[in-house]
């Protein structure tokens, strides 16, 4: 019968309580929301909403096609041009998600003879772009500049090292300029995804390059998402003019994708702009991150340390990460969780993500929740 083997991975599923589900959510949720990766707080804020609607008043519903016949409008050059200015970088070329930004980069920038040195701990889109790209690829442990220069010296051509600046699994950061030094010894590329970086770290949230120095150098790429802290969605490639060119012409996931729809790229605009005009709004992500660490460690819970906005408290298994979540959005908090096989080291997780905008009231009662729903 077509497609019978469904039913058999179906019921492993079940028997590992790996099974997932969508929970359509109302727009007035009464829930406290540590799930979600509105970082700054931006998604429902008036100047965003409206850059979003007004985009929409003025080119439509969609973009109408591919970028390069119909599908780029000045809105989106705009948005472009204030995404390198605002990150530090010579370029930028905007996409209709974070995932397709980072298959573009990978597949584009990793040719037939070269070899991708990709982090154990990266993001499902970086893995899918090794897997897609032409190159060879060679994973090594996590964040570990040394096993990157070991792999490097296996080739003599092209190579790009990819990485996570920070993991969305435990916010653990990446040791960036360790990579760029291991990389320039060998004359490699560096590719890095600022997806949870954008907007939290660096001077007024202008991501983990400008923090590590980085920003703007000849041989480092950054993509990032426009869905987290700018609040909208789209994906962003940001580096070398040259680079950006060679994606216009060589990355599938531009040339044969339909443009972000104008009403994300005015939404993303409009949050772009308000966190310049707003700066602080970075450090107080990180704050929260911090306080939220400190007072669930405080309470006997294993949490690793945020190097940006995002929190992870250990869970004894997947079926108990599941009730633990279950059991806190029954008492008012939503939270992630995370199983395998989307934590690398099978370690269930609670997956909470701080906000800019919480109160000292609502992180109290976010530790509270967690500690009273504990299995």
């Amino acid at each position: 019968m077509a497609f019978g083997w469904i039913d058999e991975q179906a019921e492993l599923r079940r028997r590992a309580g790996l099974v997932r589900r969508l929970r359509p959510r109302p727009a007035d949720s009464p829930l406290l929301d540590l799930a979600s990766n509105d970082y700054l707080g931006l998604t429902h804020h008036p100047e965003v909403a409206e850059g979003a609607a007004e985009a929409a008043r003025t080119w439509g519903g969609g973009s109408t096609g591919s970028r390069l016949v119909t599908g780029t409008t000045e809105l989106h050059a705009e948005l472009e041009r204030e995404l390198s200015g605002f990150c530090g970088f010579e370029a930028a070329l905007v996409f209709s998600s974070g995932y397709a930004a980072n298959l573009a980069a990978v597949t584009a920038l990793a040719p037939h003879g070269s070899l991708i040195v990709s982090d154990a701990g990266n993001h499902a889109s970086l893995i899918d772009g090794c897997r897609l790209a032409r190159g060879g690829t060679q994973v090594v442990p996590h964040s570990d500049p040394e096993a990157v220069r070991k792999a490097l010296r296996t080739h003599d051509g092209p190579a790009v090292v990819v990485s996570d600046t920070v993991f969305s699994v435990d916010g653990d950061a990446a040791p960036l300029t360790a990579f760029a030094a291991a990389c320039r010894e060998r004359g490699a590329g560096l590719l890095v995804d600022d997806a949870h970086g954008l907007g939290v770290l660096g001077d007024g949230g202008r991501g983990a390059a400008w923090a590590a120095g980085l920003a703007g150098d000849a041989d480092v790429v950054v993509t990032a998402t426009l869905s987290k802290s700018l609040g909208s969605q789209g994906g962003v490639v940001l580096g070398p003019a040259k680079v950006i060119e060679h994606l216009v012409n060589a990355a599938r996931t531009f040339i044969f994708d339909t443009g972000l729809a104008p009403a994300a790229a005015g939404a993303a605009l409009a949050a772009l702009r308000l966190l310049r005009r707003e700066p602080e709004r970075a450090a107080r992500a990180r704050a929260v991150a911090a306080e939220l660490h400190a007072r669930l460690t405080a309470a006997g819970h294993e949490a690793v340390r945020p190097d940006a906005a995002v929190v992870s408290v250990r869970a004894p298994s997947p079926e108990g990460a599941v009730r633990w979540a279950a059991d806190c959005r029954s008492a008012g908090l939503a939270v992630g969780c995370f199983r395998p096989p989307s934590v690398p080291d099978g370690i269930s997780r609670l997956r909470l993500t701080a906000r800019a905008d919480l109160s000292g009231a609502q992180i109290e009662h976010a530790v509270r929740v967690i500690g009273e729903t504990r299995p």
